[in-house]
């Protein structure tokens, strides 16, 4: 897949419910929408209603939050088939899950949990993904999310793990920016020179919002403006790869939207300055 072909959308955000009602007042803010998938699946008429609202109004972008394609047993059916039918449904111009797992053992574990970084899970993501593609048809990004755990087994750092996995598989790479940034912190690398060991041309799409600092360690809570930090290496991201789209992320504190319009402004400024600066 030539991932230079996709659309470039823009500057958006991760659309929440309570964004609704003044949604459209920003309209000429936001150039697409991130929408969460599993919102979607059940046949619940106000949800519909919902959905072809803002399929009329933005250009849409599926995030999956449970496929979990980092399980051993492989996909849910009935998970896949529900994603399935909602990317058919939009078509959008990518749809995007989590390089994580959420089931085990037939338990779902309730949220995003770390893979060990070794050949085996790299196999196990290669069939999950291979099945997943099948299903869709469209192109398929995944996200990187933070190291919570480390395994004593692992054979790859994190760049290196990615590189593999897009080496392996024909995907993208949804960049969660502030993922890469508190993993940074926590786990004490050079985020940039993290970044410039990944395929550039496989970088499609970037999340950024902020965190937190809790008893010494960062979180990623979704549930602050994001830091200045996190701007400077969203910045050297831009400058590294043909980004075709960033979201702005927030599930925690979440403001009335006119408080997050200046987080769109300042996404926008750093894309109009980097364009200006390669075009010279």
């Amino acid at each position: 897949m030539d991932f230079s072909n996709l659309p470039r959308l823009g500057v958006g955000i991760g659309y929440r419910e309570p964004f609704l009602s003044k949604l459209f007042e920003h309209r000429n803010r936001i150039d697409f929408l991130e929408i969460t998938a599993d919102h979607y699946f059940e046949p619940i008429d106000s949800k519909s209603a919902e959905l072809q609202l803002l399929a009329r109004n933005f250009p849409l972008i599926p995030h999956g939050l449970a496929m979990s394609l980092g399980s051993a047993e492989g996909l849910d059916a009935g998970y896949l088939k529900m994603y399935a039918n909602l990317v058919h449904q939009l078509k959008p111009a990518w749809c995007s899950e989590h390089i994580a797992f959420t089931r085990g053992g037939g338990i779902d574990i309730g949220h995003l949990t770390p893979l060990p970084k070794t050949d085996a899970a790299l196999r196990v993501l290669h069939d999950n993904i291979a099945r997943l593609q099948d299903s869709i048809q469209t192109p398929l990004i995944l996200e990187n999310i933070t190291d919570t755990i480390r395994y004593p087994s692992e054979q790859y750092d994190g760049a290196d793990f990615l590189c593999k996995l897009c080496e392996r598989n024909d995907v993208g790479l949804l960049l969660d920016v502030t993922n890469l940034f508190i993993n940074s912190q926590n786990h004490r690398f050079d985020p940039v020179e993290f970044l410039h060991r990944l395929p550039p041309e496989r970088i499609v799409q970037l999340h950024f919002v902020g965190g937190h600092i809790e008893q010494g360690v960062w979180v990623d809570s979704h549930s602050r403006s994001t830091q200045s930090e996190i701007w400077d290496l969203l910045e050297q991201v831009v400058h590294y790869a043909p980004v075709k789209g960033m979201i702005l992320e927030r599930d925690e504190n979440i403001p009335d939207l006119k408080e997050l319009a200046p987080e769109l402004e300042h996404a926008k400024s750093i894309v109009a300055r980097v364009q200006a600066t390669q075009r010279a």
